[in-house]
Protein backbone atom coordinates (compact mmCIF):
# COMPACT_ATOMS: atom_id res chain seq x y z
CA UNK A 1 0.00 0.00 0.00
CA UNK A 2 1.59 3.55 -0.85
CA UNK A 3 2.55 5.76 1.82
CA UNK A 4 0.74 8.64 -0.10
CA UNK A 5 -2.89 7.76 -0.02
CA UNK A 6 -5.31 6.50 2.70
CA UNK A 7 -7.26 3.46 1.39
CA UNK A 8 -9.44 3.20 4.59
CA UNK A 9 -12.41 5.29 3.47
CA UNK A 10 -14.74 3.25 5.80
CA UNK A 11 -12.97 1.10 8.13
CA UNK A 12 -11.16 4.64 9.63
CA UNK A 13 -14.13 5.44 10.95
CA UNK A 14 -13.71 3.01 13.76
CA UNK A 15 -9.95 3.05 14.07
CA UNK A 16 -8.65 6.19 14.26
CA UNK A 17 -8.58 8.72 17.17
CA UNK A 18 -8.83 8.66 20.95
CA UNK A 19 -12.45 8.78 20.75
CA UNK A 20 -12.54 5.35 18.76
CA UNK A 21 -11.17 3.29 21.37
CA UNK A 22 -13.64 1.27 21.86
CA UNK A 23 -13.77 0.30 18.50
CA UNK A 24 -10.23 -0.80 18.19
CA UNK A 25 -10.58 -2.52 21.48
CA UNK A 26 -13.43 -4.72 20.03
CA UNK A 27 -11.41 -5.45 16.55
CA UNK A 28 -7.97 -6.57 18.90
CA UNK A 29 -10.34 -8.83 20.70
CA UNK A 30 -10.87 -10.88 17.58
CA UNK A 31 -7.21 -10.63 16.19
CA UNK A 32 -6.29 -7.10 15.27
CA UNK A 33 -2.40 -5.35 15.58
CA UNK A 34 -1.54 -2.15 15.57
CA UNK A 35 -0.23 -2.63 12.49
CA UNK A 36 -3.66 -3.32 11.30
CA UNK A 37 -5.24 -0.72 12.43
CA UNK A 38 -3.78 1.06 9.62
CA UNK A 39 -5.15 -1.25 6.74
CA UNK A 40 -7.83 -1.06 4.51
CA UNK A 41 -9.86 -3.61 6.05
CA UNK A 42 -11.42 -5.78 3.56
CA UNK A 43 -14.92 -7.79 4.65
CA UNK A 44 -14.84 -11.64 3.12
CA UNK A 45 -18.61 -12.50 2.85
CA UNK A 46 -18.59 -16.48 3.18
CA UNK A 47 -21.82 -18.57 1.86
CA UNK A 48 -20.40 -21.40 3.84
CA UNK A 49 -22.74 -24.12 5.12
CA UNK A 50 -23.51 -28.01 5.59
CA UNK A 51 -26.98 -27.46 4.57
CA UNK A 52 -25.78 -28.30 0.60
CA UNK A 53 -22.89 -29.61 -0.90
CA UNK A 54 -22.71 -26.31 -3.36
CA UNK A 55 -21.46 -24.57 0.16
CA UNK A 56 -19.85 -27.08 1.61
CA UNK A 57 -16.42 -26.10 0.67
CA UNK A 58 -16.95 -22.25 0.91
CA UNK A 59 -15.12 -21.53 4.42
CA UNK A 60 -11.85 -22.57 2.73
CA UNK A 61 -12.25 -20.72 -0.54
CA UNK A 62 -12.73 -17.19 1.94
CA UNK A 63 -9.89 -18.15 4.25
CA UNK A 64 -7.99 -18.28 0.76
CA UNK A 65 -9.79 -14.80 -0.29
CA UNK A 66 -8.26 -13.58 3.21
CA UNK A 67 -4.88 -14.77 2.84
CA UNK A 68 -4.48 -12.86 -0.26
CA UNK A 69 -5.84 -9.51 1.39
CA UNK A 70 -3.36 -9.85 3.71
CA UNK A 71 -0.70 -10.44 1.14
CA UNK A 72 -1.60 -7.76 -0.25
CA UNK A 73 -1.33 -4.92 2.57
CA UNK A 74 -4.64 -5.14 3.70
CA UNK A 75 -6.75 -7.06 6.74
CA UNK A 76 -9.29 -9.42 5.65
CA UNK A 77 -12.30 -10.07 7.73
CA UNK A 78 -14.65 -13.14 6.96
CA UNK A 79 -18.10 -13.02 7.97
CA UNK A 80 -20.80 -15.54 6.83
CA UNK A 81 -24.29 -14.86 5.38
CA UNK A 82 -27.05 -17.62 4.83
CA UNK A 83 -27.33 -20.32 2.26
CA UNK A 84 -30.13 -22.57 1.29
CA UNK A 85 -30.44 -25.72 -0.92
CA UNK A 86 -32.59 -25.56 -3.62
CA UNK A 87 -31.91 -29.45 -4.87
CA UNK A 88 -32.86 -30.54 -0.98
CA UNK A 89 -36.26 -28.38 -0.94
CA UNK A 90 -37.68 -28.69 -4.31
CA UNK A 91 -41.05 -30.28 -4.35
CA UNK A 92 -41.86 -28.73 -0.69
CA UNK A 93 -43.18 -26.14 0.99
CA UNK A 94 -39.64 -25.22 2.00
CA UNK A 95 -38.65 -24.36 -1.70
CA UNK A 96 -40.98 -20.89 -0.86
CA UNK A 97 -37.78 -19.72 1.26
CA UNK A 98 -35.40 -20.09 -2.04
CA UNK A 99 -36.07 -16.83 -4.03
CA UNK A 100 -36.65 -14.89 -0.53
CA UNK A 101 -32.95 -16.08 -0.27
CA UNK A 102 -31.82 -13.48 -2.41
CA UNK A 103 -32.66 -10.80 -0.82
CA UNK A 104 -31.47 -12.18 2.71
CA UNK A 105 -28.85 -12.41 1.46
CA UNK A 106 -28.07 -9.17 -0.40
CA UNK A 107 -29.55 -7.63 2.69
CA UNK A 108 -27.17 -9.55 5.25
CA UNK A 109 -23.92 -8.51 3.30
CA UNK A 110 -25.57 -4.72 3.10
CA UNK A 111 -25.89 -4.74 7.09
CA UNK A 112 -22.94 -6.12 7.82
CA UNK A 113 -20.32 -4.23 5.61
CA UNK A 114 -22.64 -1.01 6.20
CA UNK A 115 -22.33 -1.37 9.82
CA UNK A 116 -18.32 -2.28 10.26
CA UNK A 117 -17.38 -0.04 7.79
CA UNK A 118 -15.32 -2.92 5.20
CA UNK A 119 -13.68 -0.86 2.40
CA UNK A 120 -13.74 -3.48 0.11
CA UNK A 121 -15.48 -6.53 -0.50
CA UNK A 122 -15.12 -10.27 -1.75
CA UNK A 123 -18.28 -11.98 -2.08
CA UNK A 124 -17.99 -15.89 -2.33
CA UNK A 125 -21.23 -18.08 -3.44
CA UNK A 126 -22.44 -21.82 -4.61
CA UNK A 127 -25.29 -21.97 -4.88
CA UNK A 128 -27.89 -20.55 -7.18
CA UNK A 129 -29.89 -17.47 -4.82
CA UNK A 130 -26.09 -16.58 -3.64
CA UNK A 131 -25.08 -15.68 -6.61
CA UNK A 132 -27.57 -12.62 -7.56
CA UNK A 133 -27.84 -11.88 -3.79
CA UNK A 134 -24.07 -11.16 -3.61
CA UNK A 135 -24.35 -9.49 -6.11
CA UNK A 136 -27.00 -7.12 -5.31
CA UNK A 137 -25.57 -6.21 -1.88
CA UNK A 138 -21.95 -5.51 -3.59
CA UNK A 139 -23.94 -3.27 -5.50
CA UNK A 140 -25.94 -1.26 -3.04
CA UNK A 141 -23.03 -0.77 -1.32
CA UNK A 142 -20.41 0.52 -4.41
CA UNK A 143 -17.19 -0.16 -2.92
CA UNK A 144 -14.73 -2.28 -4.35
CA UNK A 145 -15.92 -5.69 -4.41
CA UNK A 146 -15.39 -9.09 -5.91
CA UNK A 147 -17.22 -12.40 -6.95
CA UNK A 148 -15.93 -15.67 -6.74
CA UNK A 149 -17.81 -18.43 -7.65
CA UNK A 150 -17.32 -21.87 -5.45
CA UNK A 151 -17.21 -23.93 -8.74
CA UNK A 152 -18.70 -26.42 -10.06
CA UNK A 153 -19.37 -30.27 -8.96
CA UNK A 154 -18.21 -33.35 -10.71
CA UNK A 155 -19.89 -35.78 -12.53
CA UNK A 156 -21.51 -38.95 -10.64
CA UNK A 157 -21.07 -42.09 -11.66
CA UNK A 158 -22.54 -42.67 -14.83
CA UNK A 159 -22.45 -39.48 -16.40
CA UNK A 160 -24.78 -38.35 -13.65
CA UNK A 161 -26.20 -35.41 -11.72
CA UNK A 162 -28.68 -33.95 -9.60
CA UNK A 163 -31.35 -34.01 -12.20
CA UNK A 164 -30.85 -37.59 -13.12
CA UNK A 165 -32.36 -38.47 -9.41
CA UNK A 166 -35.07 -36.04 -10.11
CA UNK A 167 -35.81 -37.43 -13.70
CA UNK A 168 -35.64 -40.98 -12.26
CA UNK A 169 -38.90 -40.28 -10.07
CA UNK A 170 -41.04 -39.92 -13.23
CA UNK A 171 -39.22 -43.21 -14.68
CA UNK A 172 -40.34 -45.19 -11.62
CA UNK A 173 -43.75 -44.12 -11.82
CA UNK A 174 -43.82 -44.49 -15.53
CA UNK A 175 -42.56 -48.03 -14.58
CA UNK A 176 -38.93 -47.70 -16.61
CA UNK A 177 -37.11 -48.33 -13.38
CA UNK A 178 -37.39 -49.83 -10.06
CA UNK A 179 -36.89 -48.39 -6.49
CA UNK A 180 -33.85 -49.63 -6.26
CA UNK A 181 -32.41 -48.55 -9.42
CA UNK A 182 -33.71 -44.75 -8.31
CA UNK A 183 -31.86 -45.44 -5.08
CA UNK A 184 -28.58 -46.65 -7.23
CA UNK A 185 -28.76 -43.28 -9.02
CA UNK A 186 -29.58 -41.08 -5.74
CA UNK A 187 -26.75 -42.33 -3.99
CA UNK A 188 -23.94 -41.49 -6.70
CA UNK A 189 -25.44 -38.57 -8.74
CA UNK A 190 -23.40 -35.73 -6.04
CA UNK A 191 -20.49 -36.93 -5.37
CA UNK A 192 -18.71 -33.74 -3.51
CA UNK A 193 -18.90 -30.37 -2.96
CA UNK A 194 -19.88 -27.89 -5.75
CA UNK A 195 -22.95 -26.38 -7.52
CA UNK A 196 -25.36 -28.41 -9.36
CA UNK A 197 -23.40 -30.12 -12.91
CA UNK A 198 -24.94 -28.58 -15.84
CA UNK A 199 -25.90 -24.98 -17.27
CA UNK A 200 -28.09 -25.14 -14.55
CA UNK A 201 -29.04 -21.85 -12.16
CA UNK A 202 -25.61 -21.70 -10.51
CA UNK A 203 -23.60 -22.25 -13.46
CA UNK A 204 -25.91 -19.33 -15.53
CA UNK A 205 -25.19 -17.17 -12.89
CA UNK A 206 -21.57 -17.87 -12.73
CA UNK A 207 -20.83 -17.33 -16.24
CA UNK A 208 -23.43 -14.02 -16.43
CA UNK A 209 -20.71 -12.45 -13.43
CA UNK A 210 -17.74 -13.22 -15.22
CA UNK A 211 -19.12 -11.63 -18.21
CA UNK A 212 -20.50 -8.87 -16.16
CA UNK A 213 -16.65 -8.30 -15.52
CA UNK A 214 -17.66 -8.45 -11.83
CA UNK A 215 -15.63 -11.46 -11.09
CA UNK A 216 -11.97 -13.12 -11.93
CA UNK A 217 -11.47 -14.45 -15.83
CA UNK A 218 -12.03 -18.23 -15.18
CA UNK A 219 -13.55 -17.92 -12.09
CA UNK A 220 -17.09 -19.13 -13.17
CA UNK A 221 -15.38 -22.11 -15.34
CA UNK A 222 -13.60 -24.13 -12.42
CA UNK A 223 -14.43 -27.44 -10.49
CA UNK A 224 -15.41 -26.49 -6.90
CA UNK A 225 -12.15 -28.81 -6.00
CA UNK A 226 -8.95 -28.31 -6.96
CA UNK A 227 -5.77 -25.98 -6.73
CA UNK A 228 -7.62 -23.58 -9.37
CA UNK A 229 -10.70 -22.11 -7.14
CA UNK A 230 -8.25 -22.09 -4.56
CA UNK A 231 -6.10 -19.67 -6.38
CA UNK A 232 -8.69 -17.79 -8.18
CA UNK A 233 -10.37 -17.11 -4.50
CA UNK A 234 -6.35 -15.91 -3.47
CA UNK A 235 -6.36 -13.64 -6.00
CA UNK A 236 -9.21 -12.30 -5.66
CA UNK A 237 -8.72 -11.35 -1.84
CA UNK A 238 -5.64 -9.74 -3.71
CA UNK A 239 -7.32 -7.97 -6.42
CA UNK A 240 -9.61 -5.98 -4.49
CA UNK A 241 -6.65 -3.60 -3.21
CA UNK A 242 -5.95 -2.98 -6.44
CA UNK A 243 -9.52 -2.01 -7.07
CA UNK A 244 -8.98 0.29 -3.85
CA UNK A 245 -5.95 2.04 -5.73
CA UNK A 246 -7.92 2.58 -9.22
CA UNK A 247 -11.21 3.66 -7.18
CA UNK A 248 -12.79 0.87 -9.00
CA UNK A 249 -16.52 0.22 -7.61
CA UNK A 250 -19.27 -2.15 -8.65
CA UNK A 251 -21.34 0.82 -10.24
CA UNK A 252 -18.09 1.07 -13.11
CA UNK A 253 -17.94 -2.16 -13.73
CA UNK A 254 -22.22 -3.14 -14.01
CA UNK A 255 -23.12 -0.68 -16.96
CA UNK A 256 -26.12 -0.81 -19.78
CA UNK A 257 -22.95 -2.22 -21.90
CA UNK A 258 -22.12 -4.83 -19.52
CA UNK A 259 -25.31 -6.32 -18.90
CA UNK A 260 -26.12 -6.78 -22.40
CA UNK A 261 -22.79 -8.81 -22.59
CA UNK A 262 -23.95 -11.12 -19.68
CA UNK A 263 -27.32 -11.18 -21.44
CA UNK A 264 -25.66 -12.49 -24.62
CA UNK A 265 -23.14 -15.10 -22.66
CA UNK A 266 -26.25 -16.47 -20.83
CA UNK A 267 -28.17 -17.28 -24.07
CA UNK A 268 -25.00 -18.59 -26.23
CA UNK A 269 -24.28 -20.84 -23.05
CA UNK A 270 -28.43 -21.68 -23.38
CA UNK A 271 -28.64 -20.78 -19.61
CA UNK A 272 -31.09 -20.80 -17.37
CA UNK A 273 -34.52 -18.65 -16.86
CA UNK A 274 -33.75 -17.61 -13.70
CA UNK A 275 -30.96 -15.64 -15.14
CA UNK A 276 -33.94 -12.99 -16.41
CA UNK A 277 -35.01 -12.62 -13.06
CA UNK A 278 -31.88 -12.30 -11.38
CA UNK A 279 -29.82 -10.17 -14.20
CA UNK A 280 -33.10 -7.58 -14.13
CA UNK A 281 -33.02 -7.68 -9.95
CA UNK A 282 -29.02 -6.58 -10.52
CA UNK A 283 -29.65 -4.29 -12.67
CA UNK A 284 -32.33 -2.39 -10.03
CA UNK A 285 -29.75 -2.40 -7.87
CA UNK A 286 -27.15 -0.27 -9.81
CA UNK A 287 -30.13 1.89 -11.59
CA UNK A 288 -29.27 0.36 -14.89
CA UNK A 289 -32.58 0.64 -16.97
CA UNK A 290 -33.07 -3.16 -18.01
CA UNK A 291 -36.48 -4.71 -19.30
CA UNK A 292 -37.69 -7.93 -20.51
CA UNK A 293 -37.48 -6.09 -24.31
CA UNK A 294 -34.01 -6.17 -24.12
CA UNK A 295 -33.90 -9.69 -23.35
CA UNK A 296 -36.27 -9.82 -26.55
CA UNK A 297 -34.05 -7.41 -28.62
CA UNK A 298 -30.69 -9.55 -27.85
CA UNK A 299 -32.66 -12.53 -28.30
CA UNK A 300 -32.81 -12.31 -32.03
CA UNK A 301 -29.34 -11.61 -32.91
CA UNK A 302 -27.76 -13.51 -30.18
CA UNK A 303 -27.27 -17.74 -31.15
CA UNK A 304 -27.48 -20.85 -28.70
CA UNK A 305 -24.19 -22.47 -29.36
CA UNK A 306 -23.43 -24.54 -26.27
CA UNK A 307 -24.68 -28.12 -26.24
CA UNK A 308 -24.93 -28.35 -22.07
CA UNK A 309 -27.76 -30.02 -20.08
CA UNK A 310 -30.19 -30.38 -19.42
CA UNK A 311 -31.25 -29.69 -23.04
CA UNK A 312 -27.78 -30.78 -23.99
CA UNK A 313 -25.57 -33.43 -23.64
CA UNK A 314 -22.27 -32.11 -21.65
CA UNK A 315 -21.74 -31.06 -18.29
CA UNK A 316 -20.19 -27.71 -16.89
CA UNK A 317 -16.75 -29.77 -15.77
CA UNK A 318 -16.34 -31.00 -19.83
CA UNK A 319 -16.68 -27.12 -20.70
CA UNK A 320 -14.00 -26.57 -18.03
CA UNK A 321 -11.98 -29.03 -19.65
CA UNK A 322 -11.76 -27.36 -22.61
CA UNK A 323 -10.80 -24.10 -21.68
CA UNK A 324 -14.35 -22.25 -19.55
CA UNK A 325 -16.11 -19.55 -21.30
CA UNK A 326 -13.12 -17.65 -22.00
CA UNK A 327 -12.77 -18.90 -25.52
CA UNK A 328 -16.04 -18.59 -26.10
CA UNK A 329 -16.27 -14.82 -24.57
CA UNK A 330 -12.98 -14.04 -27.38
CA UNK A 331 -15.09 -15.88 -30.46
CA UNK A 332 -18.16 -13.58 -29.43
CA UNK A 333 -16.06 -10.45 -28.92
CA UNK A 334 -14.43 -11.37 -32.45
CA UNK A 335 -18.02 -11.60 -34.26
CA UNK A 336 -19.09 -8.26 -32.40
CA UNK A 337 -21.31 -10.01 -30.04
CA UNK A 338 -20.01 -8.33 -27.11
CA UNK A 339 -18.77 -4.83 -25.89
CA UNK A 340 -14.77 -5.00 -25.52
CA UNK A 341 -14.52 -1.38 -23.85
CA UNK A 342 -16.25 -2.40 -20.83
CA UNK A 343 -14.34 -2.19 -17.76
CA UNK A 344 -14.08 -5.67 -15.38
CA UNK A 345 -12.40 -5.99 -11.94
CA UNK A 346 -8.94 -6.96 -13.42
CA UNK A 347 -8.70 -3.22 -13.99
CA UNK A 348 -9.01 -3.68 -17.60
CA UNK A 349 -11.20 -4.03 -20.01
CA UNK A 350 -12.99 -6.85 -21.44
CA UNK A 351 -11.12 -7.16 -24.47
CA UNK A 352 -7.72 -6.54 -22.85
CA UNK A 353 -8.61 -9.85 -20.79
CA UNK A 354 -9.40 -12.03 -23.49
CA UNK A 355 -6.22 -10.80 -25.33
CA UNK A 356 -4.35 -13.80 -25.36
CA UNK A 357 -6.84 -16.70 -24.47
CA UNK A 358 -6.49 -19.56 -26.70
CA UNK A 359 -8.97 -20.94 -28.62
CA UNK A 360 -10.40 -24.15 -27.87
CA UNK A 361 -8.91 -27.52 -28.76
CA UNK A 362 -9.30 -29.37 -32.24
CA UNK A 363 -12.20 -31.39 -32.48
CA UNK A 364 -14.39 -30.36 -28.91
CA UNK A 365 -18.54 -30.58 -29.95
CA UNK A 366 -19.42 -28.84 -26.58
CA UNK A 367 -19.62 -25.16 -28.10
CA UNK A 368 -20.65 -25.35 -31.17
CA UNK A 369 -19.88 -22.71 -34.48
CA UNK A 370 -22.04 -19.68 -34.56
CA UNK A 371 -22.57 -21.13 -38.32
CA UNK A 372 -24.09 -24.22 -36.72
CA UNK A 373 -25.61 -23.25 -33.69
CA UNK A 374 -28.05 -25.08 -31.39
CA UNK A 375 -30.51 -22.33 -32.31
CA UNK A 376 -29.80 -19.65 -34.23
CA UNK A 377 -31.67 -17.07 -31.87
CA UNK A 378 -32.66 -17.34 -27.92
CA UNK A 379 -33.71 -19.86 -26.16
CA UNK A 380 -34.92 -18.09 -23.33
CA UNK A 381 -38.20 -16.61 -25.23
CA UNK A 382 -40.11 -13.92 -23.63
CA UNK A 383 -43.94 -14.41 -24.50
CA UNK A 384 -46.93 -11.83 -24.42
CA UNK A 385 -50.84 -12.39 -24.79
CA UNK A 386 -54.12 -12.26 -23.02
CA UNK A 387 -52.78 -15.11 -20.99
CA UNK A 388 -49.40 -12.54 -19.64
CA UNK A 389 -50.27 -8.73 -20.57
CA UNK A 390 -46.81 -8.17 -18.97
CA UNK A 391 -44.45 -10.98 -19.94
CA UNK A 392 -43.93 -14.48 -19.29
CA UNK A 393 -40.07 -16.24 -19.99
CA UNK A 394 -40.35 -19.75 -21.55
CA UNK A 395 -37.08 -21.98 -21.77
CA UNK A 396 -37.60 -22.90 -25.62
CA UNK A 397 -33.96 -24.73 -27.25
CA UNK A 398 -36.17 -26.11 -30.32
CA UNK A 399 -35.50 -29.63 -29.25
CA UNK A 400 -39.48 -29.15 -27.90
CA UNK A 401 -40.83 -27.80 -31.10
CA UNK A 402 -41.92 -24.38 -31.47
CA UNK A 403 -45.43 -24.59 -30.74
CA UNK A 404 -47.77 -26.07 -28.63
CA UNK A 405 -51.63 -26.19 -28.54
CA UNK A 406 -53.47 -27.99 -26.07
CA UNK A 407 -56.00 -28.18 -23.57
CA UNK A 408 -56.07 -26.50 -19.79
CA UNK A 409 -55.19 -28.85 -17.21
CA UNK A 410 -55.50 -26.10 -14.03
CA UNK A 411 -53.56 -27.25 -10.51
CA UNK A 412 -53.59 -24.51 -7.43
CA UNK A 413 -50.21 -25.26 -6.20
CA UNK A 414 -47.27 -27.51 -7.21
CA UNK A 415 -48.18 -30.81 -5.02
CA UNK A 416 -51.59 -31.19 -7.07
CA UNK A 417 -49.99 -30.64 -10.39
CA UNK A 418 -47.10 -33.42 -9.20
CA UNK A 419 -49.25 -35.68 -8.39
CA UNK A 420 -51.64 -35.24 -11.62
CA UNK A 421 -48.32 -35.75 -13.75
CA UNK A 422 -47.51 -38.52 -11.60
CA UNK A 423 -50.56 -40.89 -11.10
CA UNK A 424 -50.97 -40.57 -14.90
CA UNK A 425 -54.16 -37.78 -14.77
CA UNK A 426 -52.12 -35.36 -17.48
CA UNK A 427 -52.24 -36.83 -20.25
CA UNK A 428 -50.56 -36.08 -23.80
CA UNK A 429 -52.34 -32.79 -25.18
CA UNK A 430 -52.64 -31.21 -21.71
CA UNK A 431 -51.41 -28.17 -21.17
CA UNK A 432 -50.47 -28.37 -17.36
CA UNK A 433 -51.48 -24.67 -15.82
CA UNK A 434 -49.65 -24.09 -12.03
CA UNK A 435 -50.76 -21.24 -10.44
CA UNK A 436 -50.80 -19.21 -7.42
CA UNK A 437 -46.63 -19.86 -7.15
CA UNK A 438 -45.90 -16.48 -7.96
CA UNK A 439 -43.70 -14.04 -5.90
CA UNK A 440 -46.84 -12.73 -3.75
CA UNK A 441 -49.03 -15.61 -4.01
CA UNK A 442 -46.96 -18.41 -2.84
CA UNK A 443 -45.05 -16.35 -1.19
CA UNK A 444 -41.94 -16.98 -2.87
CA UNK A 445 -42.52 -18.25 -6.66
CA UNK A 446 -41.17 -21.97 -6.22
CA UNK A 447 -38.88 -23.49 -9.21
CA UNK A 448 -41.32 -26.60 -10.56
CA UNK A 449 -38.89 -28.81 -10.96
CA UNK A 450 -40.45 -31.55 -9.22
CA UNK A 451 -43.33 -31.36 -12.39
CA UNK A 452 -41.30 -30.42 -15.24
CA UNK A 453 -38.62 -33.87 -14.10
CA UNK A 454 -42.17 -36.04 -13.62
CA UNK A 455 -43.09 -35.15 -17.00
CA UNK A 456 -39.89 -35.88 -18.98
CA UNK A 457 -39.48 -39.08 -16.42
CA UNK A 458 -43.06 -40.25 -18.11
CA UNK A 459 -41.93 -39.82 -21.41
CA UNK A 460 -44.66 -36.66 -21.53
CA UNK A 461 -41.85 -34.29 -22.64
CA UNK A 462 -42.67 -33.16 -26.14
CA UNK A 463 -46.41 -34.11 -25.47
CA UNK A 464 -47.59 -31.64 -22.76
CA UNK A 465 -46.27 -28.43 -22.23
CA UNK A 466 -46.39 -26.75 -18.56
CA UNK A 467 -47.16 -23.10 -17.43
CA UNK A 468 -46.86 -21.40 -14.28
CA UNK A 469 -47.11 -17.62 -12.27
CA UNK A 470 -43.61 -19.33 -10.59
CA UNK A 471 -40.21 -20.32 -11.69
CA UNK A 472 -38.03 -23.13 -13.20
CA UNK A 473 -34.67 -24.36 -11.72
CA UNK A 474 -32.12 -24.02 -14.57
CA UNK A 475 -32.67 -27.97 -14.63
CA UNK A 476 -35.97 -27.52 -15.99
CA UNK A 477 -36.31 -28.12 -19.85
CA UNK A 478 -39.61 -29.68 -22.13
CA UNK A 479 -42.01 -27.09 -23.15
CA UNK A 480 -42.05 -24.68 -20.25
CA UNK A 481 -42.89 -21.22 -19.91
CA UNK A 482 -42.92 -19.64 -16.21
CA UNK A 483 -42.73 -16.29 -14.71
CA UNK A 484 -46.42 -15.41 -16.18
CA UNK A 485 -47.50 -11.68 -15.31
CA UNK A 486 -49.43 -10.73 -13.40
CA UNK A 487 -49.62 -13.64 -11.23
CA UNK A 488 -52.76 -15.42 -10.10
CA UNK A 489 -52.53 -13.55 -6.79
CA UNK A 490 -52.92 -9.92 -8.39
CA UNK A 491 -56.25 -11.32 -10.29
CA UNK A 492 -53.85 -11.97 -13.88
CA UNK A 493 -55.54 -14.09 -16.82
CA UNK A 494 -53.62 -17.14 -15.18
CA UNK A 495 -56.06 -16.98 -12.48
CA UNK A 496 -59.06 -17.25 -14.69
CA UNK A 497 -58.42 -20.05 -16.87
CA UNK A 498 -60.50 -23.23 -16.56
CA UNK A 499 -60.07 -26.71 -17.23
CA UNK A 500 -60.24 -27.72 -20.70
CA UNK A 501 -59.95 -23.74 -21.93
CA UNK A 502 -57.47 -24.50 -25.21
CA UNK A 503 -54.10 -22.16 -24.64
CA UNK A 504 -52.11 -21.95 -27.65
CA UNK A 505 -47.89 -21.14 -27.09
CA UNK A 506 -45.81 -19.95 -30.27
CA UNK A 507 -42.24 -19.33 -29.66
CA UNK A 508 -41.75 -17.70 -33.19
CA UNK A 509 -44.59 -15.15 -32.76
CA UNK A 510 -43.85 -14.72 -28.98
CA UNK A 511 -47.51 -15.14 -28.03
CA UNK A 512 -49.24 -16.81 -25.16
CA UNK A 513 -53.12 -17.07 -25.80
CA UNK A 514 -56.24 -18.78 -23.99
CA UNK A 515 -58.85 -19.05 -26.63
CA UNK A 516 -61.34 -17.44 -24.24
CA UNK A 517 -62.58 -13.82 -25.45
CA UNK A 518 -62.01 -10.67 -23.70
CA UNK A 519 -65.77 -10.28 -22.64
CA UNK A 520 -65.58 -14.15 -21.15
CA UNK A 521 -62.55 -13.16 -19.04
CA UNK A 522 -64.01 -10.18 -17.46
CA UNK A 523 -67.32 -11.87 -16.42
CA UNK A 524 -64.96 -14.17 -14.84
CA UNK A 525 -62.84 -11.63 -13.26
CA UNK A 526 -66.19 -10.45 -11.75
CA UNK A 527 -66.30 -14.15 -9.84
CA UNK A 528 -62.44 -14.43 -9.07
CA UNK A 529 -61.94 -14.22 -5.43
CA UNK A 530 -57.97 -13.88 -4.02
CA UNK A 531 -57.27 -16.60 -1.98
CA UNK A 532 -55.85 -15.84 1.65
CA UNK A 533 -52.23 -15.69 2.55
CA UNK A 534 -51.77 -18.41 5.02
CA UNK A 535 -48.78 -16.49 5.98
CA UNK A 536 -49.32 -13.75 8.55
CA UNK A 537 -45.77 -13.35 9.69
CA UNK A 538 -42.28 -13.90 9.10
CA UNK A 539 -40.28 -13.72 6.20
CA UNK A 540 -42.97 -14.89 4.10
CA UNK A 541 -45.26 -12.31 4.86
CA UNK A 542 -42.73 -9.85 4.80
CA UNK A 543 -41.65 -10.62 1.25
CA UNK A 544 -44.99 -10.80 -0.42
CA UNK A 545 -46.17 -7.26 1.01
CA UNK A 546 -42.69 -6.07 -0.38
CA UNK A 547 -42.04 -8.01 -3.45
CA UNK A 548 -42.78 -6.80 -7.13
CA UNK A 549 -43.65 -8.61 -10.21
CA UNK A 550 -41.13 -11.25 -11.54
CA UNK A 551 -40.99 -8.94 -14.38
CA UNK A 552 -39.54 -6.56 -12.73
CA UNK A 553 -37.30 -8.80 -11.28
CA UNK A 554 -38.91 -9.94 -8.48
CA UNK A 555 -37.40 -7.06 -5.69
CA UNK A 556 -38.12 -5.85 -2.76
CA UNK A 557 -36.79 -2.75 -2.08
CA UNK A 558 -39.21 -1.31 -5.61
CA UNK A 559 -40.67 1.66 -3.84
CA UNK A 560 -39.96 4.78 -6.39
Amino acid sequence: MSDKVDLRKYSSQVVDGVERAPGRSMLRAVGFTDEDFKKPQIGIASTWAMVTPCNMHIDKLAIEAEKGANAAGAKGVIFNTITISDGIANGTEGMKYSLVSREVIADSIEVVAGCEGFDGLVTVGGCDKNMPGCLIGMARLNRPSIFVYGGTIRPGAGHTDIISVFEAVGQNARGDINEIQVKQIEEVAIPGPGSCGGMYTANTMASAIEALGMSLPGSSSQDAVGSDKASDSFRAGQQVMELLKLDLKPRDIMTRKAFENAIRVVIALAGSTNAVLHLLAMAHAVDVELTLDDFVELGKVSPVVADLRPSGKYMMSELVAIGGIQPLMKRMLAAGMLHGDVLTVTGKTLAENLENVPDYPEGQDVILPFDQPVKKDSHLVVLRGNLSPTGAVAKITGKEGLRFEGTARVYHGEEGALAGILNGEVKAGDVIVIRYEGPKGGPGMREMLSPTSAVMGKGLGKDVALITDGRFSGGSHGFVVGHITPEAFEGGPIALIEDGDRITIDAETRQIMVDVSDAELAERKTRWVRPESKYKRGVLAKYAKTVSSASEGAVTDKYL
